[in-house]
């Protein structure tokens, strides 16, 4: 018995070391600045919690002491989003969720180098006060299209911000005088509806489509003032059949919606373009509502207009989305989905 006992005894001894040796790998640091670290962590290390979440880790935290439950590769990653995060703190710039949902994402696509100086430049002010800038590198490439080329189209998912960062750059262009009037329009299309049952003129029937746009003017004018602007028209709101026959002159022109333009309409908005005015095409390829067997205007544009001095195409996927995070996995879940198997 005593000889079972001992074996017994010796084979816990053993795999208890077993388990021992098998160390769960980690990598430690300590943050430089102190005073702010609760405005780093976020209120019960909300901040902290969403990069566990959306990075698959667990990070353990003690003052300015951090512990990263992974390969050293990742806890420099970790310690670099940090870092940045901290930067944007020091410079005195309030950082929220969707901040720390961008320096994640920036650090997955390489490019959290560019992710401090991103608030270095103002695209905007809203009606409240408070500073617009581009809350990701797709959106900086997209502004800065818009501010280098007379044309630019902005394609990919809807929440990626480019129906109200094309708002923003034209309420710009108007306070500068860079343009006299702004033009804002969509095609009369919509998947599952059927315009000619709804009441009122074509304007009237397409307004609750337009409302995006309507939402991005009084977030950034305000409703009255929004209101004053489209009665003395300078900004005007319609359907894209209000535009053929036009000539567009010192006007900032947004179509929004383009994947459900025909090419005949697409060509028909471009050929607006005036002397002094600049556009912006927006749309999702993903979400074409046009009858069967009709060919998008703008999967048209992209294929014969992308090498037009002048002209650019930015594009935008999931990664770019700002809404909350499980939007981007949403889109990425529908498009693993499309893929043929």
């Amino acid at each position: 018995m005593k000889i079972l006992a001992y074996l017994f005894n010796r084979g816990i001894k053993r795999g208890v070391e077993c388990l021992s040796s098998k160390k769960v790998e980690s990598y430690s640091f300590e943050l430089n600045e102190t005073e702010d670290i609760q405005v780093l962590f976020g209120s019960q290390d909300r901040n902290l919690q969403l990069i566990e979440d959306l990075m698959e880790l667990t990070i353990n935290s003690r003052g300015n002491k951090i512990e990263v439950l992974g390969s050293n590769e990742i806890g420099q990653k970790i310690e670099t989003i940090l870092n940045k995060l901290q930067e944007l703190i020091n410079k005195k710039i309030s950082i929220s969720e969707p901040d720390v949902v961008t320096a994640v994402k920036m650090a997955q696509e390489g490019t959290l180098d560019y992710f401090v100086s991103m608030y270095d430049k103002e695209v905007g002010k809203n009606f409240a006060g408070n500073l617009i800038r581009a809350k990701n590198f797709g959106q900086r490439r997209y502004v800065k299209s818009i501010t280098d080329h007379a044309v630019t189209f902005g394609i990919g998912p809807a929440g990626t911000g480019k129906t109200y960062l094309a708002v923003v750059m034209a309420i710009n262009a108007l306070k500068n005088g860079e343009v006299k009037k702004i033009i804002l329009t969509r095609p009369a299309v919509e998947a599952g509806e059927h315009l000619g049952f709804l009441p009122g003129d074509l304007k009237e029937k397409v307004d609750p489509y337009l409302r995006p746009i309507y939402d991005a003017l009084y977030n950034l004018f305000g409703l009255e003032h929004t209101i004053r602007l489209m009665e003395r028209g300078v900004i005007e709101i319609a359907p894209l059949a209000y535009m053929r026959g036009r000539t567009l002159e010192d006007a900032f022109v947004i179509l929004d919606e383009a994947q459900n333009t025909t090419v005949s309409q697409m060509k028909m908005f471009l050929t607006r373009l005036g002397f002094g005015s600049q556009m912006v095409i927006n749309g999702d390829v993903t979400q074409i509502d046009l009858p069967k067997g009709a060919t998008s205007g703008l999967t048209h544009a992209e294929s014969i207009l992308n090498h037009i001095k002048n002209i650019n195409f930015v594009y935008f996927d999931s990664k770019d989305v700002v809404r909350h995070p499980v939007v981007a996995s949403i889109i990425e879940a529908y498009d693993e989905k499309k893929k043929p198997s």
